[in-house]
């Protein structure tokens, strides 16, 4: 057999001197390979060898990653679970909690399309009701390349009908999210998924096995090839244009079953109200390895498996195969032997598969036998594959190109444009990323308030199971995903600062308090010196910022090797913030405009507060005559004072309704920002004030348009002034024309067109 060993061609004998490559084809270098053999006392056969090479992948053990993610600040008010377990979880008050998680699906959705996107949504859905919390909601923050490219056309499409397809089916609204177009993204797109669900506190329960002699009771579906190693092959692949290597990693993308999923859910919570399980951990990357290990490890235990006693549905499946396995809808429930009938009573009545496939032991270590007193297959410590996982600092050097944020010399405005020029870039920038939501259905359990196309969604705090208090239907909860690597590219550091300006931002705009984030760190490929910087940098940004509003990070993800011939996609951390309203009333402002009111802009002025580097507008200009953009400078500087003055006084205007619109200012300037408020409210406007492309188009932190009544105005300008928030107006709303002095003069109907029609009318024309 040539190339690379695949998974199912091992046995479990012992790994001989003709086998000396077999650890580098799982993903373990030579180093991590002795130092396996150093804490096993000989030679790992292939089932050990497979099963730290899964643990100690980089989507599991989070290697190259864990030295830098320490500096986050993981605690504060209200936070009831941190980083480290499968969803962060934040008090909500009331007797509620909130379960938060992003992950990404990248490797397996460049694969396979369709299958890498619903079963991204399988696995974070399951990482919340692991916690007790019934899924409320997801999110998802995509990326592809230009859409002039058939492929890139089929993975979105793929990845889209993909969330649909799950979501929709195992009964969780998508309520919101991103989707983004960039070249580097061409080859490997970006699929970055996140849930949340609700609980009430008593039924909070973590991932740990307690008390020996207790069972290991595998639920949910039966076994398969589908997933198998994907934690390590994929996760650390470089995709490139050869479609026969990318097909022959196909069996390594999991195949979901949302209706199995519903039911699992089910069971799940009913085990847990019932108090019927000591501890539960889903089958997700690594699989049944990863469980068994992590709970084992947790809860300072051992752990006995018998491979012989899990539910297969491929005959003659071997027992690397069986450890390894990534097939959907599985969870490893902790329970005592006296409330098994009970346990396997619940799963019959939801039509669960309830399997003893294991007992906690003490003594620490995991041990995968071929019955209960047949041959030991393993032993390892399971620590050894959770918590004594590789720690690497690696070499970080700074890009040679990178241009400095704020240190730089602002370069010239660019020359003046026609305003037939800025009017046709503004169109081509305006596009409806809720084309690709709508296709979600976002009002399921009937909880949305603030659905898809706004600055956040807004969901009620209720929700079938979790048992509100009568006033919590009241109160609600925002959620934003946001990134920029546009921004990052230039400056990782304060671009990931501007990220979370942003993101708590735009939960602020539906009244919300923002009170955490969780992270999804896409970077390139980590053996760069250059992505590490990148991602050191970006790390210390989010630290930077989260610390000065007070926000505590709750969880994340990191997704590395996102690289394609060589080539490292620009950084690209998502951020996502979770806010909460105190006063949940109908009709909750959007961005939009009304007829007749004053437009009022709240945030810093003048040439300093903004920058067309790394804009949406310098992105969709043509490249010079050397073939690169022209150098714009340095990202515009945050005040991280001002904008968490700007965070309180906007929640409060919203909260209390004296605006009936609010939209921040960010991606494509306040031009974007003017003509997407104009298309949702259906009215123009005539706005004065805005000076030439920079100030147009420019992008900056801390600033949002407000729409004012005017008999509002004189008390929205006295709180912005007793919050020391710079506030001035700039326009008024009204007729059928986006009218900028001296820049822009287009007509609403064609806005609306753009918006509604620029998405669909790619996927509609033949492209190569």
């Amino acid at each position: 057999m040539s190339g690379p060993v695949p998974l199912w061609a091992m046995g479990t004998g012992a790994a001989h001197s003709s086998d000396v490559s077999l650890h580098r084809e799982l993903g373990l270098t030579d180093e991590e390979a002795a130092r396996v053999e150093q804490i096993l006392g000989h030679r790992p056969n292939h089932l050990e060898l497979a099963m730290y090479a899964v643990m100690w992948s980089e989507h599991c053990s989070y290697k190259s990653s864990r030295v830098h993610l320490r500096r986050l600040p993981g605690e504060g008010p209200g936070v009831l679970v941190g980083p480290g377990e499968n969803a962060g979880v934040i008090d909500a008050g009331d007797g509620l909690a909130i379960a938060l998680r992003i992950e990404s699906h990248n490797h397996p959705s460049a694969v396979e399309p369709y299958q890498g996107a619903a079963t991204g949504a399988g696995g974070i859905i399951r990482d919340i009701f692991t916690m007790g919390a019934r899924p409320v909601a997801l999110m998802d923050s995509l990326r592809f390349g230009p859409l002039g490219e058939a492929r890139n056309r089929w993975l979105t499409s793929g990845v889209v009908s993909g969330i649909s397809g799950y979501g929709n089916a195992v009964g969780v609204p998508t309520v919101g999210g991103e989707l983004e177009f960039a070249p580097c993204y061409s080859g490997n797109p970006l699929v970055n998924v996140l849930c949340c669900g609700l609980l009430p506190k008593e039924r909070l329960v973590l991932a740990r096995a307690a008390g020996e002699g207790n069972l290991a009771v595998l639920l949910g579906s039966a076994t398969g090839r589908d997933g198998i190693g994907g934690a390590s092959v994929l996760a650390s692949a470089a995709f490139g244009a050869d479609a026969e290597a990318e097909a022959a990693k196909r069996p390594n993308v999991q195949v979901g079953d949302p209706f199995e999923e519903k039911r699992l859910i089910e069971a799940t919570l009913e085990l847990l109200d019932r108090r019927l399980v000591a501890g539960i951990q889903d089958l997700g990357a690594a699989g049944l390895t990863s469980a068994a290990s992590e709970t084992a490890s947790r809860g300072g235990m051992g752990m006995d498996i018998d491979v012989s006693a899990v539910p297969l549905r491929e005959p003659g499946m071997e027992p690397f195969e069986i450890m390894t396995s990534e097939s959907q809808e599985r969870m490893l429930a902790i329970v005592a032997p006296e409330a098994l009938d009970q346990v396997v009573g619940v799963c019959k009545r939801w039509e669960v598969r309830a399997s003893v496939v294991g007992r906690v032991t003490a003594g620490g270590h995991l041990r995968v036998l071929a019955g209960w007193d047949g041959e030991v297959l393993a032993d390892v410590p399971a620590a050894s594959l959770h918590e004594d996982a590789p720690l690497y600092e690696r070499p970080m050097s700074k890009p040679v190109k990178l241009v400095s944020a704020n240190g730089a010399s602002r370069p010239a405005a660019p020359p003046p444009a026609s305003p037939e020029r800025i009017a046709k870039d503004l169109l081509a920038m305006v596009y409806d990323p809720s084309w690709a939501y709508r296709q979600y259905d976002h009002q399921l359990f009937l909880n949305t308030a603030l659905g898809p196309g706004a600055d956040a969604a807004v969901l009620r705090l209720s929700a079938p199971g979790a048992r509100p208090t009568p006033g919590s239907a009241e109160r609600g909860m925002a959620l934003s995903t946001d990134g920029n690597p546009r921004w990052c590219a230039i400056d990782p550091r304060a671009g990931t600062a501007l990220l979370v300006a942003e993101s708590t931002l735009n939960v602020a705009c539906t009244g919300a308090r923002p009170v955490a984030i969780v992270n999804c760190l896409n970077f390139g490929n980590p053996e760069h010196p250059e992505v590490m910087w990148q991602l050191s940098e970006s790390v210390d940004g989010m630290a930077e910022a989260c610390r000065a509003l007070g926000l505590p990070v709750v969880g994340g993800n990191v997704s590395l090797y996102n690289e394609t011939a060589g080539a490292d996609i620009d950084p690209t951390p998502v951020v996502a913030t979770l806010g909460l309203v105190d006063h949940l009333r109908p009709g909750i402002p959007g961005p939009s405009l009304t007829a007749g009111d004053e437009i009022v802009l709240l945030g810093p002025g003048g040439p300093a507060s903004r920058s067309l580097a790394g804009s949406r507008w310098e992105a969709q200009q043509p490249l010079g005559e050397s073939g690169q953009a022209a150098d714009r400078g340095g990202l515009a500087p945050l005040d991280l004072a001002l904008h968490r003055r700007l965070l309180d006084l906007v929640a409060a205007l919203v909260d209390e309704r004296l605006v009936q619109g609010a939209h921040d200012v960010s991606d494509g300037g306040i031009g974007l920002a003017l003509a997407e408020m104009a298309v949702k409210g259906g009215t123009g406007c005539r706005v004065r004030g805005i000076e030439g492309t920079e100030g147009l188009f420019g992008e900056g932190p801390s600033k949002v348009v407000l729409s004012v009544a005017p008999d509002r105005v004189a008390e929205v300008t006295e709180r912005a002034e007793a919050a020391a928030v710079p506030a001035r107006r700039i326009g008024t709303a009204g007729g059928e024309r986006l009218t900028i002095d001296g820049l822009v003069d287009l007509s609403v109907a064609d806005l609306a067109s753009a918006w509604t029609g620029n998405l669909p009318a790619v996927f509609a024309t033949p492209q190569t």
